[in-house]
C-alpha cells in the first residue's frame, strides 16, 4: 500500500519526573534527509534517534524535534540563608538609620535576588533517559504513519483510476492498430490506381504488397502494446502490495511513457494519436502524484 511522504505525528510521555515531547514531520524528497532538534545535553542520542527513524521511513525530508524536561520538585529549590541574613542585616541597619517603624517582611525578603537557589545544574544522564525518549519517538512515528497511510489510500485510489483510463485507451489502440495497415493499403491502392490510369499503366500487385509490408513493419506497435500492458499490471501489483514502492512506481511510469511515445510516433493514425494524448495525460497525473509516495 502506498504511503504518502507528507505527514505529522506528535507524542508525549512522562515518568519519574521526566517529561518528553516528540514531533515528527515529513515532506516529499527523492532521498532520505533528517533534520534533528533536541534539548541541550541529549545530543549523544542523535545516532539512536536516526536509527529508529530510518527503520520506519525510507525516503523524504524528515524533521524530528525532541524536548526533554525534568519536572520540578521541592528538592530543586534551596533558600540561601547567608544571602537572606545579609539582606536582613542591611535592611535592619537602614531602618535604624532612617528611624523606620515596622517589621521587615520575610515574604518580601524571599523575593530578593539570590535568596532562592534553583537547582538547574543537575546532571543529565541521556542513556538513562533514552527508553522514555524512544517510547515517545515510536509513538510519534506511529501517529505520523497513520496520517501517511490515510493519505496513501486516497492516492492509491486516484492512481488506480488513472491506470484504468490508460488500460481503456490501450484497448482502443490495440483494436485500432490492425485497421491502420489495411486502411493504408486501401488508400495507397486507390491513389496509385487513379494516377496510373491517367498514363495507362497497370500496377504490379507484388509492388503494392511490398510497399504495404514495409509500412506495416514501420508502424507495428504490437510489442509496445504488450509491454505497456505488462507495465500496467506490475503497477497495479505494486499498488496492492504490502509495502510502499514509490521508486518502482516512478520507474514504471517512465517506462510506460517511453512505450506510449513510441506508439504515437509509429502508429500514424488520428484515432490512435487521440488515445495516446489521453494516456500521456493520465501518466502525467500519475507522475506528479508518485513524487509524494515513499
Amino acid at each position: 500500500m502506498p504511503l504518502s511522504m507528507t505527514g505529522f505525528g506528535e507524542a508525549h510521555r512522562q515518568q519519574d519526573g521526566l517529561a518528553v515531547t516528540v514531533e515528527v514531520r515529513t515532506i516529499n524528497s527523492r532521498y532520505f534527509k533528517l533534520s534533528l532538534r533536541i534539548t541541550e545535553g541529549y545530543a549523544s542520542l542523535e545516532p539512536q534517534i536516526e536509527s529508529v527513524v530510518r527503520e520506519r521511513i525510507r525516503r523524504g525530508t524528515i524533521q524530528v524535534s525532541v524536548w526533554v524536561e525534568r519536572v520540578h520538585t521541592p528538592d530543586d529549590y534551596r533558600i540561601n540563608t547567608a544571602v537572606l541574613a545579609g539582606y536582613r542585616q542591611q535592611l535592619e541597619a537602614l531602618a535604624r538609620d532612617w528611624r523606620l517603624d515596622g517589621p521587615i517582611s520575610l515574604e518580601n525578603l524571599l523575593l530578593l535576588p539570590g535568596v532562592i537557589d534553583e537547582q538547574t545544574n543537575r546532571s543529565i544522564h541521556a542513556d538513562t533517559d533514552w527508553p522514555l525518549i524512544h517510547e515517545a519517538l515510536q509513538a510519534a512515528i506511529e501517529h505520523m504513519d497513520r496520517m501517511r497511510a490515510e493519505e496513501g489510500r486516497a492516492m492509491a485510489a486516484d492512481l488506480a483510476a488513472n491506470c484504468r483510463v490508460i488500460a481503456s485507451c490501450l484497448e482502443v489502440v490495440a483494436e485500432r492498430a490492425p485497421r491502420v495497415v489495411e486502411g493504408y493499403r486501401a488508400r495507397l491502392e486507390e491513389r496509385l490506381s487513379k494516377t496510373l490510369a491517367e498514363f495507362g499503366v497497370t500496377l504490379d500487385p507484388s509492388d503494392l504488397i511490398k510497399e504495404v509490408s514495409l509500412f506495416a513493419e514501420r508502424s507495428d506497435i504490437s510489442e509496445e502494446i504488450v509491454r505497456l500492458r505488462s507495465h500496467l499490471e506490475q503497477f497495479g501489483s505494486f499498488l496492492d502490495g504490502p509495502e510502499s514502492s514509490g521508486r518502482k512506481l516512478e520507474f514504471l511510469t517512465q517506462e510506460m511513457l517511453r512505450e506510449v511515445n513510441t506508439i504515437g510516433s509509429k502508429a500514424n493514425d488520428v484515432e490512435i494519436a487521440r488515445q495516446v494524448i489521453e494516456i500521456k495525460s493520465s501518466l502525467e497525473r500519475i507522475r506528479e502524484m508518485i513524487q509524494n509516495i515513499e
